[in-house]
């Protein structure tokens, strides 16, 4: 089974622009939108909603009123100002402030606060013409995005393994080099990192290297609108050949690729002929040809 994850330094370099052109490629094989913060993969699938599954990650305090005395303890005590008092005077948890440390809870002489869990998101699998997909969403305010892209992962994990016939799994991670990226590429084959041909866009990508190499994964790089800086992007491959990476390709700035954007469509499908397309086509290809997906 062949698992390869496509990240960047930050978002917005054009990383799903390129998943979403690898999956459709890839037909039938497995997408994952593992950006659950931001995620938007799905929307060039449009898959039918096969499974909806509950994300519970957290606990959240609560306040039984009847009993409460009003002391005022709980709102002493808690750090991040998520215990409030209404008109009627009396005192309640703003769910979104409150980080489930269950200080309150321990705190309270009578014992009227309770911590439950809370449900912090969402996570499904969908069938499409393009394939299936995983995908997820996050509530907002809600925090571990990393443990809801494991669980997007298990489950294509799952279906994969149901399906030996094409179980190879294509990974569109989450931007940085915090949790949710880390749980993207974790357990994969390869990683592409997409970057940018720009002094900021360099140094993600050697943060986004250090993160690979300490799960000691091979991975290769894409400069995406290339043309914007050539003196740049020539750093970048210069870099890429001094620290032995594979130098995947670059695409050029191309307009088209917005138009794509906003008919939620690959590149790939609605403009094989333009600029971006053809350079994509061409990481896809070397993608083939070194995996045999």
């Amino acid at each position: 089974m062949i698992q390869i994850a496509v990240i960047s330094g930050k978002g917005g370099t054009g990383k799903t622009t390129l998943t979403g052109s690898l999956a459709a490629y890839f037909k039938g094989r497995i997408a994952v939108d593992g950006d659950v913060d931001a995620s938007n993969l799905y929307m060039l699938f449009d898959p039918e909603m096969k499974e909806k599954h509950d994300y519970v990650a957290s606990k959240k305090a609560v306040i039984n009123n009847e009993g409460c005395i009003k002391c005022g303890i709980c709102k002493d005590v808690c750090i991040f100002d998520a215990v409030r008092i209404d008109k009627e005077g009396n005192y309640y948890i703003n769910t979104f402030a409150c980080e489930g440390c269950a200080y309150c809870y321990y705190a309270c002489p009578v014992k009227v606060i309770d911590m439950y869990d809370e449900k912090s998101g969402e996570y499904y699998w969908g069938e499409s013409e393009r394939g299936p997909i995983a995908y997820a969403r996050l509530f907002p305010g809600e925090e571990t995005s990393g443990g809801l892209v494991a669980e997007v992962r298990r489950i294509a994990l799952q279906k994969a393994l149901e399906n030996p016939e094409k179980p190879s799994i294509i990974i569109d991670g989450a931007p940085g080099v915090a949790c949710p990226a880390t749980s993207s590429i974790t357990g994969t084959n390869y990683v592409i990192v997409v970057t940018e041909p720009t002094v900021s866009g360099l140094h993600d990508l050697e943060r986004a290297a250090e993160m690979i190499d300490h799960f000691g994964i091979p991975f290769g790089v894409v400069v995406n609108k290339y043309d914007l800086s050539e003196e740049k992007t020539a750093e970048i491959e210069n870099w890429c050949r001094e620290n032995g990476v594979d130098f995947l390709g670059k695409i050029p700035f191309d307009p088209q690729v917005v138009e794509a954007t906003r008919m939620a469509k690959p590149i790939i499908e609605v403009f094989p002929d333009s600029p971006s397309a053809k350079a994509i086509m061409g990481i896809i290809k070397t993608i083939e040809e070194k995996f045999q997906i």
